[in-house]
């Protein structure tokens, strides 16, 4: 005999189907849920990581702006002692620039001039006197550009006073300040070893002229002036007395 299933199956299998879907969603739900969790935790570990590296960062930075403030402060000093160094050495060099200058202007002024006032500020002078004529002017502008530590000079006025005076012409000059080379002030320092060593053997070759004897003495034995000097002073003494006292005789 046949058998027969008259239940409603297409209803329970929709049903069934209907319970596997909703079982399916809610675990791609769950699903879906964890890995948004999982994300979210794994974008606070790298938030919170890099918030770590900005403090550090931060601090660091903070450091290096106490650092580079130290370092302004040092630049200043530094530029503060260089500009000292500058200003002492400039007054090392020009110690003697005013010795020098006011020697020159005595030897530059003609007699037929005279000054009435200096002012220098820097490398520049101002002169301000009076002359006989601008030739005096002129022949005292020459004398002022060949000295060696004075330079180009610009002549700021000449005029006339019609003073009954002897030097009626007042004048001012604007003079520019220079310094000797470095190889001309060593030439100039040179000679002077060549002049001590001549003024000490001039004692030594002097005197030979007074015996024959000394002078043989002075040619065979030159290394030792010293000796041959003491050995010749008392020969010369008694060749001077006799001059000596017939001078007073007469």
């Amino acid at each position: 005999m046949a058998h027969v299933n008259l239940l409603p199956w297409r209803a329970e299998r929709r049903k069934l189907r209907e319970r596997e879907f909703y079982m399916q969603l809610v675990a791609a739900f769950v699903v879906a849920l964890g890995v948004l969790l999982l994300w979210i935790f794994w974008m606070d570990q790298r938030i919170d990581n890099q918030n770590e590296r900005n403090t550090y960062l931060q601090t660091e930075i903070k450091q290096l702006d106490v650092r580079i403030a130290k370092i302004k402060d040092l630049e200043k000093v530094r530029e503060h002692l260089l500009a000292r160094k500058q200003i002492i050495e400039q007054l090392q060099a020009d110690r003697s620039q005013m010795v020098h200058l006011f020697d020159e202007l005595v030897k530059t002024i003609p007699s037929s001039a005279r000054l009435n006032g200096l002012k220098q500020n820097g490398q520049s002078m101002s002169l301000d006197g009076v002359a006989q004529s601008n030739a005096s002017v002129a022949e005292y502008m020459r004398n002022v550009e060949s000295s060696p530590w004075m330079g180009h000079t610009d002549l700021r006025k000449t005029e006339n006073t019609h003073d009954a005076t002897r030097m009626p012409y007042a004048f001012g000059l604007d003079v520019t300040l220079s310094r000797p080379k470095a190889d001309e002030a060593d030439a100039g320092k040179e000679p002077v070893q060549p002049a001590e060593a001549g003024s000490s053997a001039a004692p030594a070759t002097a005197v030979p002229a007074t015996s024959g004897t000394a002078a043989k003495a002075t040619t065979a034995a030159p290394a030792k002036p010293a000796d041959t000097a003491a050995k010749r002073a008392p020969e010369a003494k008694p060749a001077s007395a006799p001059a000596a006292t017939g001078g007073t005789k007469s």
